[in-house]
């Protein structure tokens, strides 16, 4: 009977979430089971690949996971600000959120030109081909949470400029959860790049 009554609350919390989040929700599952499969499918290729021909991780990807873990941080820095209702904050902490974003980005592809270095190709072995393959995918992944943010940081612009914008920003449950549901994604994606940087080291 229990079991029964617990099984129905969830169903009834399911169905009153905000589409919104059913999306979210739904796209991380999805994107999950992508990451998944291909770290299935990586493992499955051997990892040892690598082993024993003078290659290291590449220092990009060093450098890029401790910016990540930094953007984390100012991620989680948002949700304190707004609760703060401390807009100039939040928006402060959005921004670095977003920059360290760019700059973890950019160092990808800085780790892409360390491989092509070492003579680890896209069509080369198996293992260094899963190196591009599972960072380019988590890249494609994190630029629409940028894309979302560079969106979140011209209406918070907006909204300093103007007294009633900010009451309704503070105030309205909608703009909470907008808040929430970034942080969440971008924290998913924090925790699946550290995952891949793990597996990236024990491949070498």
């Amino acid at each position: 009977m229990n079991r029964s009554k617990q099984s129905q609350s969830w169903f009834e919390r399911l169905e009153n979430l905000h589409p919104y989040e059913m999306m979210l929700y739904l796209g991380m599952l999805g994107s999950g089971l992508i990451f998944l499969f291909l770290v299935v499918a990586f493992m499955s290729s051997g990892l040892n690949q690598l082993e024993g021909l003078n290659h290291r991780i590449p220092v990009a990807f060093l450098i890029s996971t401790f910016m990540l873990i930094l953007s984390g941080y100012t991620a989680t820095q948002m949700r304190l600000y707004y609760q703060e209702e401390n807009i100039p904050k939040l928006e402060s902490a959005l921004r670095n959120t977003f920059m360290l974003g760019v700059i973890f980005t950019i160092l990808q592809f800085a780790g892409w030109k360390e491989l092509t270095d070492m003579g680890i190709n896209f069509t080369g072995l198996a293992s260094g081909s899963f190196l591009y393959l599972l960072s380019g995918i988590h890249i494609f992944h994190l630029i629409g949470a940028m894309i979302f943010a560079l969106i979140l940081l011209v209406q918070l612009r907006k909204t300093q400029e103007d007294g009633i914008r900010k009451l309704i920003l503070v105030t309205n449950p909608f703009e909470k959860m907008r808040i929430r549901l970034f942080t969440l994604y971008w924290h998913f994606m924090d925790a699946i790049w550290l995952v891949l940087f793990l597996l990236f080291i024990l491949s070498f």
